[in-house]
């Protein structure tokens, strides 16, 4: 069984209306070093509830590994760039995890080496 970590990571979903808003995003937050990793997974169905209507569309879902410490500069970043009134952004607790893997997303999301924090 994978060890508990101390570092607190999150997994946060974002929806988008394309694939191209989706690669921009993922591009941007992995750039940035905001994000270890996103994947893009799609085209999937939504259907939610928009202006008192009852929407069906296809979107791109956006999941995204990263540190709990940054969540609320990523939350910030896809508001910023997102297209939509009210972007979902919403994180899950990730409390478990392959060392090895942890290790990785936190190399990623860290300062580059040689530099200070």
């Amino acid at each position: 069984m994978p060890a508990r970590t101390p570092h607190k990571m999150r997994v946060i979903f974002v929806t988008t209306e394309s694939e191209a808003q989706a690669v921009e995003l993922a591009r941007t937050l992995v750039n940035e070093r905001l994000a270890a990793c996103v994947n893009i997974v799609g085209p999937v169905r939504s259907i939610y509830r928009w202006r008192n209507e009852v929407k069906d569309d296809r979107e791109y879902l956006l999941i995204i590994k990263t540190r709990a410490l940054l969540y609320m500069k990523v939350e910030t970043r896809v508001r910023e760039l997102h297209t939509y009134e009210v972007p979902e952004v919403l994180a899950l607790n990730a409390d478990r995890g392959s060392p090895p893997y942890i290790q990785w997303m936190l190399d990623s999301t860290g300062a580059p080496r040689g530099h200070s924090r």
